[in-house]
C-alpha cells in the first residue's frame, strides 16, 4: 500500500483536545502577542464605535423613550423608542425566529465573522481589557516573564493596578447594563441617592461587576471555547463554500524555514516559513494552519501577522485570508449556494411578517369576556343586557381616554363606574354592560363586534359573545 507524501498527510491529533487545556486537564494560560495591521485597525475602529454606542445608549431617547430598554421587572421593553409589552409576545417570537434564521444564514455564508468583529465578549476582551494588560504588563513575552517572576514590589504593583482597573471598568459596564434595564433617570437617582437606600441594589451591582470582572480577568477565551454555543453551530452550518479565516494549504505547504534568495518552488517548499506568527497572536491559542476549528473566533489577528511576514520576505500576502475551502482547493469563487438562498427566502418572509405585525400593531390590547355564571338580563324598556369583564392595556407613551361602541348592530356599551382613562403603559380592568334591542337577538348566542375608541379614532376591534332568549317574542 503506497503512502502519501509527508507534506500531504494531515495530523488531526489536535482535534482530540483544546489548546487551552493540557493533558493533565490543567488550564494553559494564553499570552497572545499584540496584533497590528489593517484588519486590526478596522476592528478597533468598529469596536470603539460600538463601545461609544453601548455607553451612550441609556442616555439617548427617541420621542421621550430610551433607545433601548429591557425592563424585565416592569415588563416594559423599548426598541428604538417603540414601547412593547408582554401582550406583544407574538412579535417577540417572530423577531426571535428571524434572528435565529439570520444567524444561521450569516454563519453558512461567513462563518464566525460576528464573533471576531462585534461580539461583546471579543470587543471588551480584545479592545479594552487586553489593551490595559498590554499597557501595564507589556507584550506577550513581558507578560510571560512577569507571570514566572517571583512576587516582589514591581509584580505586586502591576498586578494590583491591572486588577483594580479591571474591576473598575467591570463596575462601569455593570451600571451601563443596569441603565438598559431601569432607564437612565432611575439609574441617576440610584447613583446619587445615599447607598443605604439601595443596599440590595448595590449588592446586586457588585455581584454583576464581580461576574464581569471574573470573566474578563480570568475566564477569558474559555467563554468562546467552552460556553458559547455559537462555535458549535459551525459544525452543522459550515460547508466547503462558507467563507472563513483559512490557511491556504495549497500555497503554503510544504512548510520550511526561510532562506534568503532561495527558490522555494524549485526546492519543493511552500510559502509558509513556519514562523508561527499566526499562532503567537491567536487569542484562543490555536494554529490556524490546522484548518477550521471551533475555537477560532475569526478575529483576523492571524491574517495581519501572516501578511506582515509575507511582506517582509517579499512573498505575496494572503497566505492566511478570508476564503472558502472550495476557493483554496478548487479555485472556485464564492457563490450564493442553494442553502443560502433557502435561508434568505425564509428570512425575507419572516422580516415581511415582522414588519407587518409592527406596522399594524394597535395602540391598545383589549379583552372583553362575559362574566362567568351571569345570565342575560331583560330590562324594563324591552332591551337585553349582558355583563362583561373588560381588560385593556395602553401600549403608547401618551394618555388614552377609552370608550367602547357596538359595530354593525344597534345598541350601546355602558361602562360601570367612571370613564376609563389609561395612563401610558397602564393595564386597567373594569366592567361594562352591553345592551341591545330584543329584536336584534335572533339566536341564543350571538357574536358581537365592539370597537375600542379614543375620541373619534378607532384603536382596535374585539369580538365577544352575547347571550339572549332562544327566540324573539312572537315567533
Amino acid at each position: 500500500m503506497s503512502r502519501q507524501p509527508a507534506h500531504i498527510q494531515r495530523d488531526e491529533s489536535f482535534r482530540d483536545s483544546i489548546s487551552t487545556v493540557d493533558k493533565r486537564g490543567k488550564r494553559v494560560w494564553v499570552y497572545p502577542k499584540k496584533p497590528s495591521g489593517r484588519f486590526t485597525d478596522r476592528r478597533r475602529l468598529l469596536a470603539y464605535g460600538l463601545l461609544a454606542l453601548l455607553f451612550a445608549g441609556p442616555w439617548i431617547s427617541i420621542n421621550g423613550e430610551p433607545l433601548l430598554m429591557i425592563n424585565i421587572i416592569e415588563r416594559r421593553f423599548v426598541f428604538f423608542g417603540q414601547v412593547f409589552w408582554p401582550q406583544d409576545f407574538l412579535i417577540f417570537v417572530v423577531g426571535l425566529i428571524a434572528t435565529i434564521v439570520f444567524v444561521a444564514l450569516f454563519t453558512v455564508a461567513f462563518g464566525r465573522l460576528f464573533c471576531g468583529w462585534v461580539c461583546p465578549q471579543t470587543v471588551f476582551m480584545e479592545h479594552v481589557f487586553r489593551r490595559i494588560e498590554y499597557w501595564i504588563e507589556g507584550d506577550w513575552k513581558h507578560q510571560q516573564a512577569l507571570a514566572k517572576a517571583p512576587w516582589g514590589a514591581d509584580k505586586l504593583l502591576r498586578k494590583l493596578a491591572k486588577h483594580m482597573l479591571f474591576f473598575g471598568i467591570s463596575f462601569v459596564i455593570g451600571n451601563t447594563f443596569l441603565g438598559y434595564i431601569i432607564g437612565s433617570e432611575e439609574l441617576v437617582r440610584v447613583i446619587t441617592d445615599p447607598p443605604a437606600q439601595h443596599i440590595g441594589g448595590l449588592l446586586a451591582m457588585l455581584g454583576f461587576s464581580a461576574a464581569f470582572y471574573g470573566n474578563f480577568a480570568f475566564f477569558r477565551e474559555q467563554a468562546c471555547i467552552a460556553v458559547c454555543p455559537y462555535g458549535r453551530l459551525q459544525g452543522v452550518l459550515l460547508d466547503r463554500k462558507s467563507v472563513v479565516i483559512a490557511y491556504d494549504h495549497v500555497r503554503g505547504e510544504k512548510r520550511a524555514s526561510w532562506r534568503k534568495g532561495e527558490d522555494r518552488a524549485a526546492a519543493g517548499k511552500g510559502d509558509c516559513i513556519d514562523c508561527k506568527a499566526c499562532v503567537h497572536v491567536c487569542p484562543t491559542g490555536i494554529d490556524i494552519r490546522n484548518g477550521t476549528q471551533l475555537e477560532c473566533i475569526n478575529c483576523t489577528a492571524c491574517i495581519d501577522a501572516c501578511d506582515h511576514i509575507m511582506d517582509s520576505i517579499g512573498l505575496p500576502k494572503g497566505l492566511v485570508r478570508y476564503a472558502s475551502e472550495s476557493e483554496i482547493s478548487e479555485k472556485k469563487p464564492f457563490v450564493f449556494s442553494a442553502r443560502m438562498k433557502a435561508y434568505s427566502g425564509v428570512l425575507m418572509a419572516l422580516l415581511v411578517l415582522l414588519i407587518t405585525m409592527i406596522a399594524t400593531r394597535s395602540d391598545t390590547e383589549t379583552t372583553l369576556l362575559r362574566t362567568p355564571g351571569m345570565l342575560f338580563q331583560e330590562r324594563p324598556d324591552g332591551t337585553i343586557s349582558n355583563l362583561y369583564a373588560l381588560k385593556t392595556v395602553n401600549k403608547t407613551t401618551r394618555e388614552l381616554p377609552i370608550r367602547l361602541q357596538l359595530e354593525g348592530m344597534p345598541g350601546e356599551v355602558m361602562m360601570v363606574g367612571k370613564p376609563m382613562v389609561l395612563k401610558p403603559g397602564e393595564l386597567a380592568s373594569g366592567e361594562v354592560f352591553i345592551i341591545v334591542p330584543r329584536e336584534s337577538v335572533k339566536e341564543m348566542k350571538t357574536r358581537l363586534v365592539v370597537g375600542v375608541y379614543s375620541g373619534e379614532r378607532m384603536l382596535e376591534k374585539v369580538s365577544t359573545s352575547f347571550v339572549g332568549p332562544m327566540k324573539p317574542p312572537g315567533t
